[in-house]
């Protein structure tokens, strides 16, 4: 499984810079945007392009952020619990999760095939949009795979855990 979890970690690694990539460019459009419109050159569509990139900087985070345990957990009853039944609540939670977002994943990669055969284009910049739909369908199965890690770590636990 260590070949696994170091997939896990180099693919979500290289998300991750890659939506701080997003990150770095949405600060220098946002920027140039002001600066224009202070000249009374506003860039057209610029609402549509910081969407864009916020949405891609935050998907392409979740499966780091999920490495690094970053998420809000409530912990109320996991904190209390010890050996095996500790590893079946995060069996069961990650099961749970990964089944959300790996859903979550193909249903947003299956609208972005849909909207690439229909050829739908943005609203102010008329360019097409299906691009970025996948990027967050990457985004949402980096997490769904940093959930199968501590699926399988959580299974580990289990199987070997005593009570």
């Amino acid at each position: 499984m260590t070949a696994l979890s170091s997939f896990s970690a180099l693919v979500n690694r290289g998300l991750a810079a890659i939506a701080g990539l997003a990150l770095v460019a949405m600060m220098v459009f946002t920027a140039g945007d002001v600066l224009l419109r202070s000249l009374g050159r506003p860039v057209a569509g610029s609402f549509e392009v910081i969407g864009w990139l916020s949405a891609a900087a935050m998907a392409l985070a979740l499966g780091y952020v999920q490495l690094h345990r970053g998420h809000v957990a409530m912990t109320l009853v996991s904190d209390r619990l010890k050996g095996r039944a500790a590893a079946l609540l995060e069996v069961v939670n990650s099961a749970l999760a990964l089944a959300l977002f790996g859903a979550a994943a193909f249903y947003i990669v299956r609208y972005g095939s849909t909207l690439q055969a229909s050829g739908s284009l943005s609203e102010t910049l008329k360019v097409i949009v299906y691009p970025w739909v996948y990027v967050l369908g990457l985004g949402f199965a980096g997490l769904a795979l940093a959930l199968l890690i501590d699926l399988l770590q959580g299974l580990q636990r289990l199987l070997r855990g005593t009570d």
